[in-house]
Order: C-alpha cells, then sequence, then structure tokens
C-alpha cells in the first residue's frame, strides 16, 4: 500500500521547510516520487487578487525547476482555458482523471492530446477547495507504461486537501503584500506587514519630494463622461509612475489628479543622485505626457520638486488609517507647484532641490508661499521659457 502520511503532515504543518509556493510544488512532488509514485508533471494553478494578473500556475517537471508563470485576465476569456481540464475541475468541483495509455480513453480536451503526444499514459485533475469558499486546482500526470494505479491515486488524494490549506496560506500572504504595493506603495506595505501598523507610528524621512497636479481637470470634469475621465486620469498617471519607480521613488498617494511621490535619501553623499533620479523621472513624464494623444490638449502638467524632511507613517482615526508623509517639506512643495500654473511652467524646484541637483536651473524669481513668512526663490529649467 502506498503511504504518504510523512507529506500528509508535512502539508499539515504549514510545509514550514518551503519558503515560498515554489518550493511548497518542488518538495511535494519529490516527496511524491520518494514515496513510489511515479509523477513526471504537476501543475497548480490559483487565482490572484491582483489589478492585473488573473491567477498564477506553478509548472514542475521531474528533474527541473519549478517554473511559475503568471496569467493576465484576458486567458479568462480563451478557449484554451475555458475547455481545460482546470476549468472543468473548478466549474464542476468534482476530479477528472483521464487513463492516456488505454487505447478506449476518451481525448475531451486539446491539452489531454497534447500530453498523449508527448508520452503521458495517465492525468489526474483535481479542484483544491479554499476555506474561503474559492475553487482552485492541480494536475498530477505520469508517464509511466501502466499509469498510476488505484493505490497511488489514493495516495496523491490523500495530499490534496492539506495541499488546498497551504495553497491558500501562501497566496493570502501574497494577496496581503500585493494589495499594499499597489494601495500604499513597496515601502509602505513593507512596513505594516512588519507590524507598524499603530496610529502614530512615524519615522522622519529625507527625501525629494514630487507633487505633480493635472492643470485644467475642473474643466475637463464638467464636460466628459466620468468613465472617459477616469480611463484618460488612469493614462496619464501611466506617463508617470513608472518613471516614478523606475529611478528609486515611491509614489504614496494619489489625491484626485494630483500624485505624492518621495525618493529616500540615505546620505548627504547620495542626496545629489537621488535629485538627477527624481529630476531624470521627471523629464521622462514630461516627454511622456506631451507625446501621448490620452490627454486632452487642454490639459496641462504642473510639478514642484523640493528636498526636505518629511514624517512618513500612519496617520489617522482609530482603525481606520493612512500610511502617508506630512511635514512643512510637503507643504512647500504643494505651494511651489501651484506657481507652475500662474508661470506657465511644468517643472519648477525649489533652492534646496537646485542646491542638490546636477542639472542646471535658472531662477524664475522669489515669492511669497503661503504660511512660510520669507519670499523664496523658485528655480526652472532653462528649456522652459515661463509666461
Amino acid at each position: 500500500m502506498v503511504r504518504c502520511n510523512q507529506i500528509v503532515e508535512w502539508l499539515v504543518d504549514g510545509a514550514r521547510s518551503a519558503s515560498d509556493t515554489s518550493e511548497v510544488v518542488s518538495e511535494l512532488c519529490d516527496g511524491l516520487v520518494g514515496c513510489g509514485i511515479p509523477v513526471s508533471r504537476f501543475r497548480l494553478y490559483v487565482f490572484a487578487l491582483h489589478p492585473q494578473i488573473m491567477g498564477h500556475a506553478f509548472r514542475w517537471h521531474c528533474g527541473m525547476a519549478v517554473e511559475m508563470i503568471s496569467a493576465p485576465f484576458e486567458t479568462l476569456e480563451t478557449d484554451e482555458f475555458r475547455q481545460s481540464p482546470v476549468r472543468h475541475v473548478i466549474d464542476t468541483r468534482t476530479p477528472l482523471r483521464c487513463r492516456l495509455g488505454q487505447a478506449d480513453c476518451p481525448i475531451e480536451f486539446a491539452v489531454t492530446r497534447d500530453l498523449s503526444e508527448e508520452g503521458v499514459t495517465d492525468y489526474l485533475a483535481v479542484p483544491l477547495f479554499f476555506a474561503g469558499g474559492a475553487v482552485h486546482g492541480a494536475t498530477f500526470a505520469t508517464e509511466h507504461p501502466n499509469g498510476f494505479t488505484d493505490e497511488q491515486i489514493a495516495a496523491i488524494e490523500s495530499v490534496v486537501a492539506p495541499l488546498a490549506r497551504v495553497a491558500e496560506n501562501r497566496l493570502l500572504e501574497r494577496t496581503a503584500s500585493v494589495l499594499l504595493d499597489t494601495y500604499v506603495g513597496n515601502n509602505a506595505g513593507s512596513r505594516i506587514l512588519a507590524g507598524q501598523i499603530r496610529r502614530g507610528d512615524t519615522t522622519a524621512i529625507h527625501a525629494a519630494i514630487w507633487l505633480s497636479d493635472m492643470r485644467g481637470f475642473t474643466r475637463l470634469a464638467d464636460r466628459l463622461p466620468p468613465q472617459i475621465l477616469v480611463d484618460m486620469l488612469n493614462r496619464y498617471f501611466d506617463c508617470q509612475v513608472p518613471a516614478i519607480v523606475k529611478r528609486g521613488g515611491e509614489v504614496l498617494k494619489f489625491i484626485g489628479d494630483g500624485l505624492l511621490a518621495i525618493f529616500p535619501i540615505t546620505g548627504d553623499e547620495n542626496a545629489r543622485q537621488v535629485c538627477d533620479n527624481a529630476l531624470a523621472a521627471a523629464h521622462e513624464a514630461r516627454a511622456a505626457i506631451a507625446s501621448s494623444d490620452s490627454v486632452e490638449g487642454d490639459v496641462r502638467f504642473g510639478l514642484a520638486l523640493h528636498v526636505g524632511e518629511v514624517l512618513y507613517g500612519n496617520i489617522g482615526s482609530g482603525n481606520r488609517l493612512d500610511f502617508t508623509c506630512i511635514g512643512p517639506a510637503v507643504n512647500l512643495a504643494a505651494r511651489i507647484e501651484k506657481l507652475t500654473g500662474e508661470l506657465n511652467r511644468t517643472i519648477l524646484a525649489s533652492e534646496e532641490f537646485e542646491r542638490h541637483c546636477s542639472s542646471r536651473f535658472a531662477s524664475v524669481g522669489e515669492f511669497e508661499l503661503r504660511g512660510f513668512g520669507l519670499a523664496r526663490t523658485v528655480f526652472g529649467l532653462a528649456d522652459e521659457t515661463g509666461r
């Protein structure tokens, strides 16, 4: 009799020796082979809670490293997915076995026809029931001439339920990380997962500050249908966010048509590099917006760049918090950003930013900024003539 007690116990214990889902799959399959079950291929299919990805497939072949493939939402609409054994077992909530090595085995799915041509003799697809009610899937295949024995099938089925528990836990961890990255940013998400969730927990950070705004947005909001306006905003932010993230910045907040980001400075020695990176991102974003056909002609992009200390952490009320940054430096950036419209400039910088940046700026004048007392010198780029 084939027994997989150790594998079941390992899964029930949370598969703690495996650091991620790929290692869970690898150790599971190696264990099944070690028990005398001739698994040659295994697939784990899990749906994801992600803004761009429908789900992940973890693929194991005997003697090879586990490969993870992410599928976009468009995959749901393909015939390959809708007519697959995995879709079938998820919809019917029942296992499916195809003894491909037998001449009278019906070939109902394109994938099993392909597997048969590649030498697979037996194929088992099973639904994975998560405690939250969702159904995912896994498949086991062998190239053994006689396929799986009934005892081996029973042994495989004995690991399915505990595998579902482990897969669900790993997916929940990954989902939490993805959602935090999506909604609060990578650095903030890491801090939250590390336990920094108490109201008032803040850290003082020296950073280059990016505060941008879409000029003319109010006029657009008055005349464009809501969905068209939202689609345009998303494309507008697509012109900025990749440039920021690529150069070490972190987007903290979207404020309507505004965007707040920071580029942390870890020491005086790298302040120049950080400011150069922020300015390079600004040039890229300006060029992307100017060349994009997704932004209406009467909309302009305004951006303020500043360097200062911000308080970064949890602010809010009771159990409704926001992980953001505040401080006089953010307020100063906001005042400078308002000047971009008045001066007909796209990018303006504070004296603190200009002092750290290696690129050449030119003074556009001194201005009394509300709430900051003495007049402040503001700088613009040489390639912008202004008013």
